[in-house]
């Protein structure tokens, strides 16, 4: 059987609801959620930009703003039937370049099957808002038993990945290694999609954890999002991309908790706000926001000008946290 090449562009679109940090969704066959997603067509589109724009808004009714390239997913597992070419049914290998895309609003669409979830649908471990995620403490022993299985130098190196990954024993907790954290789930078996790519049946260790290990989502469409969510914490940190998720005027609080949202760690809000200053990031508006249901607080802007004034650094979060 003959196997073709497809190009596929997917979309991480992240946006910020009631303080939660949201993606956007879609259903393209029953049961499970996916990202916006589409082939590209080397005949009929320019650049693979232009292309994914016109998919997002064609599936979702959304028109993308702040848009960058993420990375090339190339594993197997991504193999789809394509229509016979005349010589029998053949296979597609497919390449799937993912972008990452940021906007101020999450609007709903109205179109079918679309929705904004919340990133914690899919990564409930990764949530320290509120303190050690629950998720976790379910993981650990599943985690523990996977490492348990092995011997010697690979039971060592199961139990020191586990232990750094997920900040067991002390180990402090990375909030940007999101994707490594994924993989080990994924080749723990822990991850729902590691059973249904190797068409086995999920391990023992795994019964009864339940929402503990996250929404599974089509093709690897879980592990492109889980690079969009270590890539973009990574970059609050010498990029000033927060601001991208915010409308032209914000309070302090709502960038503070923005912020928050994607890192997945709470920050001192003191610290927060003299890094602001520090960096000259934000300007007063000269006006209050009585929408904020307490004592109004004063809106500010994003001062855009100074990116191409001068290179422009994100919050250093290990230094702002509670």
């Amino acid at each position: 059987m003959d196997t073709a090449v497809v190009i596929g562009l997917s979309a991480v679109v992240v946006a910020i609801r009631d303080d939660d940090a949201v993606v956007l969704t879609v259903r393209p066959r029953a049961g499970l959620r996916g990202l916006p997603f589409g082939p590209f067509d080397p005949e009929g589109h320019r650049t693979f930009e232009l292309a994914l724009r016109a998919f997002v808004t064609e599936q979702t009714r959304f028109d993308l703003g702040y848009v960058e390239q993420l990375y090339t997913f190339g594993d197997k597992g991504r193999d789809a039937p394509i229509a016979d070419m005349g010589d029998g049914p053949r296979t597609a290998r497919v390449l799937s370049v993912g972008y990452l895309a940021l906007t101020p609003a999450a609007v709903d669409t109205q179109a079918p099957d679309t929705e904004w979830s919340a990133w914690s649908r899919f990564f409930p471990w990764e949530d320290w808002r509120a303190g050690r995620p629950a998720a976790l403490g379910a993981l650990e022993p599943a985690l523990q038993s996977w490492a348990a299985a092995a011997q010697g130098a690979e039971a060592a190196r199961r139990a020191s990945s586990i232990r750094l990954l997920f900040a067991l024993d002390g180990a402090a907790w990375n909030e940007e290694r999101v994707l490594e954290r994924y993989e080990l789930l994924y080749e723990a078996g822990l991850a729902p999609e590691a059973a249904r790519d190797r068409g086995e049946g999920a391990p023992a260790y795994a019964a009864g954890l339940g929402a503990a290990l996250g929404e599974p989502m089509i093709s690897d469409h879980r592990r492109i999002l889980a690079t969009a969510l270590s890539r973009l914490r990574g970059k609050l940190k010498y990029r000033p991309v927060a601001f991208e998720l915010m409308t032209e005027a914000f309070t302090l609080s709502a960038l503070q908790r923005a912020v928050e949202a994607i890192a997945g760690v709470p920050l001192h809000k003191q610290n927060f706000r003299r890094a602001l200053e520090r960096a000259g990031l934000v300007e007063g508006l000269g006006r209050l926001d009585s929408e904020t249901g307490g004592r109004p607080a004063e809106l500010f802007r994003f001062r855009r000008e100074l990116l191409g004034a001068r290179p422009v650094l994100g919050l250093a979060l290990p230094q702002l946290r509670d």
